[in-house]
């Protein structure tokens, strides 16, 4: 088992990972009935693949040798209507300023984000529009 999920009434939810203990808690949205007091399940779902792209990028520095240390993304959730759904994600990936990349390093780096299993997995549908900013 990977979690267990409560409802604790009021739209909040806390998830528990089982390997860890450690929790996640989420909160409907303002724009659908909620508090916005927490991420929203849609939130986690654009910052999954967020973190996702950095976890495949950092095992791909690690294997290269190269430099990522303190890069940082900017993500935007967009939903959709009719029916309401995640229709894009907008990921800004920024690179830490004065740190230089080589174009095969680039390259390495854009491949791992782009193949990994969140993106793979979010349905075609789903816009996912990535950007490298190289400082």
């Amino acid at each position: 088992m990977t979690s267990k999920v409560v409802y604790h009434g009021e739209l909040r939810t806390i998830a528990t990972h089982i390997n860890s203990g450690t929790t996640i808690e989420t909160d409907a949205p303002l724009d659908n009935q909620g508090k916005g007091e927490r991420f929203s399940p849609t939130d986690l779902v654009a910052t999954a693949l967020a973190s996702c792209m950095f976890t495949l990028m950092g095992i791909a520095a690690r294997t290269h040798n190269i430099n990522v240390e303190n890069m940082e993304c900017e993500v935007e959730k967009v939903i959709v209507a009719n029916p309401r759904k995640i229709g894009a994600v907008n990921i800004a990936v920024n690179f830490p300023a004065g740190q230089q990349y080589a174009d095969k390093e680039k390259k390495i780096l854009e491949h791992a984000a782009l193949t990994c299993p969140v993106f793979l997995s979010l349905h075609e549908d789903v816009e996912k529009n990535v950007s490298f900013n190289w400082a």
